[in-house]
């Protein structure tokens, strides 16, 4: 049931990432036109009217990499700044004695911080705990998930390392999660490990999304599952892949183009992958983030994600697909558009989701930010923000400034 909020079938006077000033009408959770502003049949019921002028519209970003469940606990747990092992320790001494409670209460806030910047489909990996209570997790998110679908759409993929049994991960499906995945290149044998993965995902018909080749200096698994999976219908992605960033040229395509053959979804991850990557190189440390100019450049399919937010794996982020896009800019060395396109119609693609955004026929999936351009909210993230998911508006944020010690006093919220 949509929610029984404003539900608009007319936009009106927003302005496109073209320049263009346009009215949006809205059926059904559908744009079904996009006209010059000002020439669009105005409803009589004028709470059917949406006035956005001032405002850039765009299509609602997705979050194809996160994980809600380990979310906002860097304060709980306070662990020390480091790499990658060193953040699973941390991770893995707290979650061993966290509530579902806790993974609930933690999971909601940030799930509700991603939608009020514009994110209305995220694809959560929830751990496989260890112990004698493994799918706490996957049961908080199932709930979460209730709790908030009628403002957005969450996947949960039950993540798993080599230690949790198979039959406990199948169990995690049984209990309501989508898919399946690990990070098989942590494995001691990670070939046996991802193998093991892809088995379940073949019998059980579900989403497979990996983590693979974490690592500055190792490309174990991302090649072999484009090989196990090359043909697949089903959906299969592929989160980090940062050895691929940092591979000679030729070795890289040739791996680049097994993914492209495969149609993996490729998944970047840049502030988690920033921070956590080369500790160890002390001079001209190299950063890790996937080779993105190149993937984009080899037509596979490709998507960023925020993926961790303020856990031992990350102690920062904002919870904004602007932000994720800001980094894909300054640290992948993409443009704006293709940055942007990463994080809403690429995550939509890879997440295998229907395309939305402000073109007739697609989902009513929208983000109006107060910005004249594309490249200016990348910049300044406006807080600014209404966001729209199956046609009806589940966010608002509004702000003000001042400057009291001018007369008269200027407003730039414009």
């Amino acid at each position: 049931m949509p929610p029984s909020g404003e539900r608009p079938t007319l936009i009106r006077g927003a302005r496109l990432a073209d320049g263009s000033a346009v009215d949006v009408s809205i059926a059904d959770g559908l744009v079904v036109d996009v006209a010059t502003a000002g020439t669009a049949p105005v409803p009589t019921d004028s709470s059917s009217v949406l006035d956005l002028d001032g405002h850039l519209l765009l299509a609602a970003t997705a979050d194809p990499h996160a994980h809600l469940d380990k979310a906002r606990s860097w304060d709980a747990i306070t662990p020390p700044m480091g790499d990658l092992r060193a953040a699973i320790a941390s991770w893995r001494a707290y979650a061993d004695h966290m509530s579902t409670d806790d993974i609930v209460a933690r999971a909601h806030d940030q799930a509700l911080r991603n939608l009020r910047h514009g994110t209305t489909a995220i694809r959560t990996h929830v751990d496989v705990l260890r112990g004698p209570q493994p799918l706490r997790g996957i049961h908080a998110l199932v709930e979460v998930r209730d709790m908030l679908r009628d403002v957005m759409d969450i996947e949960i993929i039950a993540l798993a390392s080599d230690d949790v049994p198979t039959a406990v991960i199948e169990t995690a499906l049984d209990a309501g999660a989508d898919g399946v995945g690990g990070a098989a290149h942590l494995a001691p044998e990670p070939l046996t490990e991802l193998d093991r993965f892809v088995e379940i995902a073949a019998r059980r018909d579900c989403v497979l999304d990996m983590h693979t080749d974490e690592s500055l200096d190792e490309a174990v698994t991302l090649g072999a599952l484009a090989e196990r999976t090359h043909g697949w219908t089903r959906n299969v992605s592929a989160g980090h892949c940062v050895r691929l960033g940092t591979l000679e040229p030729a070795h890289r395509d040739e791996l680049i183009a097994a993914v492209v053959r495969s149609r993996i979804g490729i998944i970047a991850n840049p502030i988690t992958n920033l921070y956590l990557q080369g500790w160890n190189h002390e001079v001209a440390t190299p950063r890790g983030l996937t080779a993105a100019r190149q993937l984009l450049d080899a037509g596979a399919r490709f998507a960023a994600g925020a993926d961790n937010v303020r856990d031992p794996f990350n102690p920062l982020g904002r919870s904004d697909a602007l932000e994720t896009a800001m980094l894909l800019v300054v640290a992948a060395h993409l443009d704006v558009e293709e940055a942007f396109t990463a994080v809403s119609h690429g995550a939509r693609e890879v997440m295998a989701l229907p395309p939305a955004g402000p073109t007739p026929g697609a989902a009513a999936d929208l983000l109006a930010v107060k910005a004249h351009s594309l490249i200016e909210a990348v910049a300044e993230a406006p807080a600014d923000r209404v966001v729209i998911h199956h046609g009806s508006v589940v966010s608002r944020s509004t702000t003000s400034v001042t400057y009291p010690s001018l007369t008269p006093s200027p407003e730039t919220a414009r």
